[in-house]
């Protein structure tokens, strides 16, 4: 699975075999904004602090979480295994103002990844992410969607946001034989509900 970023959102395509194979952008990609300047915020804000791990409760996920930058043709990198996960670091950190990104793999070489199950997710499941400065940011599933990669809503995933919002990606679908790709993408969205 390797995830595409372009300009100040991204858009998802997948390989299962390979880490990242995915063209070159046409546009520069840029840090994903966290709200509209002048705008008003909602619910709790926490300070910056990279993520460390993730739990997934329903899912019985418990894995680290690595940073994940830009490959030099723009893709952004991918974990370099079926279980851990990736914060992209151009987007906001877990528990700060705007969409923070966490992408798994659905299945990497052959072995299901930490994502998995991710489209099983219900609303109001739990996501707690541990940061940095030791503090476990608290997120509820507001909804799973899954879009095709063709149709992947740039602004609705990465746009700038009124609250601290997550966002879990992975490939998704039927896997095109042909192509190498899963033909969709599974986005899951949370928002910050408290801390642990």
């Amino acid at each position: 699975m390797a995830l595409t970023i372009a300009g100040t959102a991204a858009i998802a395509a997948g390989r299962h075999d390979q880490p990242a194979a995915e063209p070159p952008l046409t546009s520069s990609p840029a840090a994903a904004p966290s709200a509209a300047p002048g705008a008003l915020t909602r619910g709790t804000l926490l300070p910056t602090s990279a993520p460390s791990r993730v739990q997934i409760p329903a899912l019985g996920v418990d894995e680290a979480v690595t940073g994940l930058g830009q490959n030099p043709d723009g893709t952004m990198q991918v974990p370099s295994d079926a279980h851990t996960v990736g914060w992209y670091t151009k987007a906001p950190t877990p528990g700060s103002l705007g969409p923070a990104v966490l992408a798994g793999h659905v299945n990497y070489r052959g072995t299901d990844g930490t994502f998995a199950r991710l489209s099983t997710l219900k609303t109001g499941d739990q996501v707690k992410v541990t940061r940095q400065d030791g503090v476990t940011a608290v997120f509820a599933v507001t909804r799973v969607d899954r879009y095709a990669k063709s149709r992947f809503p740039a602004d609705a995933v990465y746009g700038a946001i009124d609250h601290a919002g997550l966002r879990l990606i992975t490939c998704g679908g039927d896997f095109d034989r042909g192509s190498g790709h899963y033909i969709d993408n599974i986005v899951v969205y949370a928002e910050l509900r408290g801390t642990a």
